[in-house]
């Protein structure tokens, strides 16, 4: 993120869009855009980017863009759908940019060249003996039909009912099937079941007919993870057989990659706010009975509200309650609730909107996502954790995955970086996992220490780290995981 100038925060934005005035600069008009009209378009005074086959005219909002006017440069006059979903495909831009609307991209038409319709099938059979050419266009379809339904060779599902029990069996045949790679929602009669691989997932959805017990009875999910099989067990809410397990929704019983699926969001009661520090609050939000999601280490999810009429997303990276020093997972982190430190900016429109949230009200949370492996940890032997402010907080149940279950591992050491003594979080606790393993080192550093402070100070910087970042052996494999604000993330990267 970048300053932005007085009047151009995000509710500044918001008032503009709802203030009657042509941010399109069409009058109102929709049209129809070309290529070659989008490319003219590409200029910090004249700039048009696509989304999704529809056209922006994003010129007015330069100013509020909170990653600065060179990012939308990027995307000036072209098609900036690859590099929107890189950065932040969890933005709602149809609601942000619906005043800004030009229109839609045209279709290219697309002829083909003539007496070609068929060339590569037809020099294909030309080289093929009569008698066998049968044969090979059996093959080359069987072929086709191998590539597009290979999902279906590792991945399928049926269901069984007893008279008041509904059981989905999803057969995967992975073997390191495990909670965490499992997502399940019922609600509004509607049973999603999405298995998470790699950057893939199938997805089981079906509605309408579907009538569960949703709001007395928690499903249940169990993982036979030798052999991959996932059972889904749900309650009936009338004791009745059923003939269909229900109407197969749009992407029932599909294998495709997770960034193609959009996110999928089902709202959690807020059940508690504690505060942290002067300014940071943890979250307690509670899942519905009806829902089975384990955030992974190192994955965040996405909190959307709506704000002025206007949808609003951030995304945020779930904690423990807190560090558990025995190194065990704490009994009431059973999966039921969520938890989220979080800042209060004092001129923050989401997180004072969040602060504002009453005990038991709900707020929308979506699916997890990141890219971050346990495996990188697991083959690692001296880890070295670069936090700067909340950028804590993805740290917090990678501590304790590191120092629960990666045995390997000699050095565990948290640099943490903040202006003031008050800003540190979870300082009392961070100094008693010290003494509870001689692996774990904490490095606290401020940027605005008072005179009282005795420990080191200053900014990151190379000469800084080659202080703290140091291997345990010389030919140690080492880790290095950063988080915090862009520029402390870049810096510590060079």
């Amino acid at each position: 993120q970048v300053p932005l100038k007085p009047g151009r925060s995000l509710m500044d934005w918001i008032r503009l869009t709802k203030s009657g005035k042509d941010l399109a600069g069409l009058k109102g008009k929709l049209i129809e855009v070309t290529e070659d009209e989008l490319a003219k378009h590409n200029k910090k005074e004249d700039c048009w980017i696509c989304i999704r086959g529809f056209v922006y005219n994003v010129t007015p909002y330069m100013e509020y863009h909170p990653g600065g006017e060179d990012e939308l440069m990027k995307a000036a006059g072209t098609d900036g759908t690859d590099l929107f979903d890189q950065v932040h495909r969890w933005v709602n831009y149809e609601s942000m940019l619906k005043e800004c609307l030009v229109g839609r991209m045209a279709v290219k038409p697309i002829a083909a060249p003539k007496g070609e319709g068929c060339c590569i099938y037809s020099v294909f059979l030309q080289q093929i003996p009569e008698d066998k050419t049968i044969l090979c266009m059996r093959t080359f379809i069987k072929s086709i039909y191998f590539f597009s339904s290979l999902c279906f060779l590792f991945y399928s599902y049926d269901w069984f009912q007893t008279d008041s029990l509904i059981t989905i069996v999803i057969y995967t045949k992975q073997k390191d099937m495990n909670a965490e790679l499992v997502i399940v929602d019922c609600q509004d009669k509607r049973l999603r079941g999405e298995i998470i691989v790699d950057d893939h997932s199938y997805l089981v959805e079906v509605g309408r007919y579907c009538n569960f017990a949703c709001e007395t009875f928690s499903l249940l999910v169990n993982i036979a993870e030798k052999v991959g099989k996932v059972e889904i067990i749900l309650k009936k809410k009338d004791n009745i057989h059923w003939k269909m397990l229900g109407q197969p929704l749009e992407h029932h019983n599909t294998f495709i990659k997770c960034k193609d699926r959009g996110l999928f969001y089902r709202k959690c009661k807020l059940v508690s706010k504690m505060e942290v520090t002067h300014d940071t609050k943890l979250f307690c939000l509670m899942l519905p009975k009806s829902t089975h999601l384990r955030v992974p280490t190192g994955q965040h999810v996405y909190l959307k509200q709506i704000i002025a009429g206007t949808e609003v997303v951030k995304p945020y990276t779930p904690v423990l309650p807190f560090l558990p020093l025995d190194f065990k997972e704490p009994s009431h982190c059973d999966g039921a609730h969520i938890y989220l430190m979080i800042k209060i900016y004092s001129c923050g429109l989401f997180t004072q909107a969040l602060d504002d949230l009453q005990i038991g009200t709900y707020i929308s949370v979506s699916n997890p996502e990141g890219n971050f492996k346990k495996s990188q940890v697991q083959t690692s032997e001296d880890l070295f954790l670069l936090a700067a402010g909340t950028g804590f907080t993805p740290m917090v149940k990678l501590l304790n995955f590191a120092l629960t279950e990666v045995s390997c591992l000699r050095i565990v050491k948290l640099i943490f970086f903040n202006k003031t003594d008050d800003d540190i979080l979870w300082r009392n606790q961070l100094e008693e996992l010290v003494l509870k393993d001689e692996r774990f080192e904490v490095q606290f550093i401020l940027s605005q220490p008072t005179k009282d402070w005795v420990g080191k100070q200053g900014k990151i910087s190379s000469s800084l780290l080659s202080e703290f970042v140091k291997r345990s052996r010389k030919d140690s494999k080492v880790l290095i995981c950063i988080c915090g604000p862009t520029p402390f993330a870049e810096q510590g990267v060079q």
